[in-house]
């Protein structure tokens, strides 16, 4: 028994209202009293009580009315309400646990017996509330792993597939000595690129876990957009060849440096492009574009597609959503989700336009670099 535990005692009897409440408060309890029905309803929409000890009878609302009133709004259907009455006949208890009564007590009653069910409901609340949070704590955690699981299971795919794409490449290639195979310096060095970029998504992965939160952790600095995008789609080629799909960059070398997270705009670029690949048949064509829109840049990438109806646009980006027309059967409908929540911690926006059978384009922004911006 704690202070905060506030009872409301009702009873239209006020000798037994005094009583009662002069022994409750003896007891450490705060206590509310209410006369009648109408007042107690009242007085709890006002303050909730931690537990209600209800006659049963009183004039206008009797125990049981009140009761019900109680228990079929979900604002107050938590309370423990405990009758005491002096009624007790078996059929007066069988009606108040059937309109939500968590006890019954007859008049007159060993003040012992009544502070022990008190105790009594107020421990089974107490531990109700305890296990509600735990329950939300535990989905909170299911979600977090969820997300860790589509990090390795989508955003590492990636660069481990381009790299076994272009050691497959070189295997099938004809050497004089079948026993030595000749890599370019090129492709050594797009090896060595991804084997540090998978590196860096291992290492992220102790702060993915910040997306469920909205609290992601951004490591920016200013990024030319035009050698940005250029490394983007050198390590992405073989993929692409994979899908006979072809990517056209339409990326001014004028434009203006963006203050970005290297590692999570490459994260928002492979989901988006990974995207157009899993939802389209081969021969896809790819285009991303970008353009200076006052302080900020104004990203596409537009393919050529089946497109979107309006009902996907509308939900994409939330959570566990597909797309219904996949290949596919795979995936968990994170990734439109990740990049969304990359995006808007740069302070930018991301969506997509509908356009049924005439491709999918989807449209994100990005704040320009410090040095940048306009004064």
């Amino acid at each position: 028994m704690t202070e905060q535990n506030n009872l409301l005692l009702v009873d239209d009897t006020l000798d037994n209202l005094r009583l009662l409440a002069a022994m409750l408060s003896d007891k450490g309890y705060q206590v509310r009293k209410a006369i009648n029905g109408k007042i107690a309803i009242n007085t709890i929409q006002q303050m909730q009580p931690d537990l209600i000890l209800l006659d049963i009878n009183m004039p206008d609302l009797n125990g049981y009315e009140v009761c019900q009133i109680l228990k079929a709004d979900p604002l107050t259907k938590e309370i423990p309400i405990i009758f005491i009455s002096a009624l007790d006949d078996v059929l007066d208890k069988i009606r108040a646990f059937q309109v939500g009564g968590s006890d019954y007590i007859i008049k007159p009653f060993q003040p012992e017996e009544l502070i022990a069910r008190i105790e009594n409901q107020l421990t089974i609340r107490q531990q109700k509330k305890q296990l509600e949070i735990e329950i939300q704590e535990r989905k909170k955690t299911e979600q977090s792993l969820q997300v860790y699981l589509h990090v390795v299971s989508h955003d590492l795919r990636n660069p481990v597939l381009g790299m076994s794409l272009i050691l497959k490449n070189s295997l099938n290639s004809e050497e004089t000595d079948p026993e030595t195979i000749t890599l370019s310096r090129s492709i050594v060095e797009r090896m060595a690129k991804s084997c540090d970029r998978q590196l860096e998504l291992i290492n992220s992965l102790v702060e993915t876990q910040q997306f469920e939160r909205g609290g992601v952790i951004l490591h920016c600095q200013s990024l030319a957009l035009e050698n940005f995008i250029h490394q983007f789609a050198i390590e992405w080629q073989p993929l692409l060849d994979q899908h006979s799909a072809r990517l056209i960059l339409e990326i001014s070398p004028e434009l203006p440096a963006v203050w970005a997270d290297n590692n999570l705009l490459w994260r928002v670029f492979e989901n988006l492009i990974a995207n157009s690949l899993k939802y389209n048949t081969n021969d896809l064509e790819i285009w991303i574009k970008a353009e200076q829109q006052d302080e900020k840049i104004y990203f596409t990438i537009q393919d050529n597609g089946i497109g979107l109806d309006a009902s996907q646009a509308d939900s994409l980006f939330e959570q566990y959503q597909r797309g219904t027309h996949s290949h596919q059967t795979l995936g968990l409908g994170l990734g439109l989700y990740l990049c969304r929540q990359i995006i808007e911690a740069h302070g930018g926006q991301i969506g997509a336009i509908a356009s049924p059978n005439q491709g999918a384009e989807f449209w994100f922004t990005l704040p320009l670099a410090p040095e940048l911006h306009r004064h």
